[in-house]
């Protein structure tokens, strides 16, 4: 799994690349926590290039969310490729999290 982090003005932009599961998923928690607890509670994924989803990375998205709703903000995700896009369907986690086809639209989405 890469991580890559750009800042848009308040929000972070958290770019991910690989598989996130179980061996993945605590350097993506340490990662979105690092920017929530740095004053980032704005985030929006870019998962457009994660190839696969598990209940664990599910699990890590859905406690970063909590998280920037605590400290106000929220999360929001685009770019999921169809598998990816399937299991966040079936979870439910689309009426939870906004998912958004681009990046402009995920910003739009997310709590001001």
């Amino acid at each position: 799994m890469e991580i890559k982090t750009e800042i848009d003005g308040n929000i972070a932009v958290v770019l991910l690349s690989g598989r996130l599961e179980a061996v993945t998923s605590s350097s993506v928690e340490t990662a979105l926590t690092k920017e929530i607890s740095g004053g980032h509670a704005r985030i929006v994924l870019d998962m457009r290039h994660v190839s696969y989803v598990s209940s664990a990375g599910l699990r890590v998205v859905l406690a970063a969310a909590k998280k920037c709703g605590s400290a106000g903000g929220g999360i929001a995700i685009f770019g999921l490729q169809p598998g990816v896009h399937e299991v966040f369907s079936i979870s439910g986690f689309g009426k939870i999290i906004p998912i958004a086809e681009n990046y402009a639209d995920a910003r739009v989405k997310l709590p001001t």
